[in-house]
């Protein structure tokens, strides 16, 4: 198999299924397209996934000719597709659950993917804190996502959000990353939700590789001019 994905800095959404697939060791080859431009078809980006499939976006997963895209999909067809782990909960009720917070992941929260856009490299406190008092939006988003982590949590007695560590872990991944970028104040149970997170064994290969990019995309770094070490 073969995993398009986009810059580790910056790509929430190839960040999902390749942590999925590192921490369950599913064997597969990465395909890193380089961001450059998201706007103009002619990009090299766009060209270069645009072969793969028609959306012109990451991640794209093709296993034996197949193109499978949009990030649902894909964790659905590896659940599928290895049945031997847990990438699901095996519960009905769980699995249920599990899904239905991916999905709110997957359509929602988008005050918090816009003005905090992902970039696991940055140290931004300053601009997280100045964020959280201008957008009340911001708030909420967070305040929902600690009352899923808890609720989830205390039902599971953790250490992930249904017991070890699936595809609902690695949906969040990237929220983790943004609240360490951003340093957005949580309680208790959250941050040490996203600690563990961050230090699973998949999450922690992507911070690895995202830190060693040293590839400024200006057009992804709404608050810094340079990337700064």
């Amino acid at each position: 198999m073969q995993l398009y994905i986009g810059n580790k800095n910056y790509s929430s959404w190839s960040m999902r299924p390749w942590v999925l697939m590192r921490h369950f060791a599913i064997p597969f080859d990465e395909v890193m397209v380089r961001f450059d431009d998201f706007e103009h078809a002619e990009s090299t980006f766009k060209q270069r996934i645009a072969q793969i499939a028609p959306t012109g976006r990451v991640p794209v997963l093709v296993d034996d000719g197949l193109a499978v895209w949009d990030t649902l999909a894909i964790v659905e067809y590896l659940a599928e597709r290895f049945g031997q782990h847990a990438l699901w909960p095996r519960g009905v009720r769980e699995r249920a659950r599990a899904r239905s917070l991916c999905a709110e992941m997957h359509a929602g929260f988008s005050t918090l993917r816009t003005v905090c856009p992902q970039n696991i490299e940055a140290a931004l406190p300053q601009v997280g804190e100045r964020l959280l008092r201008e957008q009340p939006a911001l708030r909420t988003d967070l305040q929902r996502l600690q009352a899923m982590w808890g609720e989830a949590l205390r039902a599971s007695g953790g250490p992930f959000l249904f017991g070890a560590f699936g595809i609902a872990d690695a949906y969040f991944a990237p929220v983790a990353a943004r609240f360490r970028t951003y340093g957005l104040a949580v309680d208790a149970t959250t941050q040490g939700y996203v600690e563990r997170v961050l230090e699973s064994p998949g999450v922690a290969a992507w911070v690895r590789d995202a830190l060693a990019e040293c590839d400024f995309l200006q057009f992804e770094e709404p608050y810094r001019t340079s990337r700064e070490r």
